[in-house]
């Protein structure tokens, strides 16, 4: 690659002494000369000559002296390599220069090995530079795209390059949540093209910046829904344990931005969440072209099938019985063994609750209900119907009532 250096000097036999100095860098290719008589001529000839990778200047020039000039070169951008040039009498402002930013000095009468010298270790100091700010863009480009994916702090580790290992494919154990909207599809064909777009990048954003509150890992976007992973692609001991708090926190959010929504007359629908922990396929699908950090397998359907589910049952959060046992000092109530959509075995599901709702004289009134319910004890009606009488604002007793009333027993459902 060639080295373009900028000479600026006011005597104009010194570009003959170097272009004949330097013939034969010149003529391989591996320099290339501009020239300036003074700092005037030289920002301009950098105007024209963006690429200058080192600039040779006197400090004693007219119009722009070399000390004025480094200063200028110092406010750009690209800040450009300098060596300074004067008499060694003029100490002084070669000192000056160097606290300015030069990179080096030479004393006139020029020694032209000297100068050859100085600017071979130059160039290869520039090199270095250009090299070191080649690496930052990219870690920069990559930093914006997984920052798309993953929590700010995981992104910046991932995109130094260290973790490379982790985006490989393999099998590892995950959490897995899913969210989806109820009646979004209604919302597309009536809403305004303007609300909409505002609408969804407001709940996008904000159920996002929940995932990563929670460093968890965005695998997918897909309309109004979302996929977010736990212990992929890094390590997390607890990542059961913060799927289920960050899928409270993913409801509380979206109930909260659902009545800001309402009170500006738009109807948004019911944020359905699914929970479930097992093992799963995970890493970059993208091939060489895209990156694409995903997760496959009966765990992800299944996932999937959880936040459906909700549909049914009247709850917003559902989770499946190995993310709940995995999570450390869970509290919920048991919703009952789901029979999934391609799932011939059933799945014990639960509610997660705050300790406010599971210490609530409510939630002790529903266990002993569920408990009836499981043992097939006739009493379980009327301590559903005692309890749907007392609070009729939970759809999930009343879920449970109207399976009695219909003839249902046990805890078994099927859904979907």
């Amino acid at each position: 690659m060639t080295a373009t250096i900028l000479v600026v000097d006011d005597e104009p036999d010194l570009a003959t002494l170097i272009l004949r100095k330097f013939r034969r860098q010149v003529r391989d290719g591996r320099i290339s000369f501009v020239f300036a008589l003074d700092g005037v001529e030289a920002l301009h000839a950098i105007e024209q000559h963006p690429h200058v990778d080192l600039v040779i200047m006197d400090i004693n020039m007219p119009r722009m002296d070399g000390l004025s000039l480094l200063a200028k070169l110092q406010e750009r951008e690209d800040k450009k390599s300098a060596i300074i040039v004067s008499a060694y009498s003029d100490m002084s402002n070669i000192r000056t220069a160097m606290n300015r930013g030069a990179f080096d000095f030479l004393t006139k009468p020029i020694d032209f090995a000297d100068l050859e010298a100085t600017i071979l270790k130059t160039i290869r100091h520039v090199e270095v530079l250009r090299e070191a700010r080649r690496r930052q863009a990219e870690a920069e480009r990559a930093h914006a795209s997984l920052s798309r994916y993953f929590s700010p702090e995981l992104a910046r580790r991932l995109a130094a390059g260290g973790d490379d290992d982790d985006m490989q494919v393999r099998w590892r154990d995950i959490a897995v949540i899913f969210t989806d909207i109820t009646g979004f599809t209604s919302l597309v064909e009536t809403a305004v093209p303007e609300v909409l777009a505002e609408l969804l990048n407001e709940y996008i954003g904000g159920l996002t910046d929940v995932v990563f509150a929670h460093e968890g890992t965005v695998a997918k976007v897909i309309g109004d829904a979302v996929q977010v992973l736990f212990n992929a692609p890094g390590d997390q001991a607890d990542y059961a344990t913060r799927a289920i708090t960050c899928a409270q926190a993913l409801d509380q959010w979206a109930e909260a931005f659902r009545e800001r929504w309402k009170q500006k007359g738009v109807g948004f629908g019911t944020t359905r969440i699914g929970v479930h922990a097992g093992p799963a396929l995970v890493g970059n699908f993208g091939g060489d072209r895209f990156f694409d950090f995903t997760a496959y397998g009966d765990t992800i359907n299944t996932a999937a099938r959880l936040e459906a589910a909700n549909k049914t049952l009247g709850t917003r959060i559902c989770v499946s019985d190995s993310v709940a046992s995995g999570a450390k000092k869970f509290s919920g109530r048991p919703i009952g063994d789901l029979v999934l959509r391609g799932r011939n075995e059933p799945l014990r599901a639960h509610e997660p609750l705050s300790a406010a709702q599971f210490d609530a004289p409510v939630t002790a009134q529903y266990m002993t209900a569920f408990t009836k319910l499981e043992q097939n004890f006739a009493a379980a009606m009327p301590a559903f119907a005692a309890l749907v009488g007392m609070h009729s604002d939970d759809p999930l007793a009343s879920y449970h009532l109207r399976r009695l009333l219909n003839g249902a027993t046990g805890t078994r459902i099927q859904v979907g």
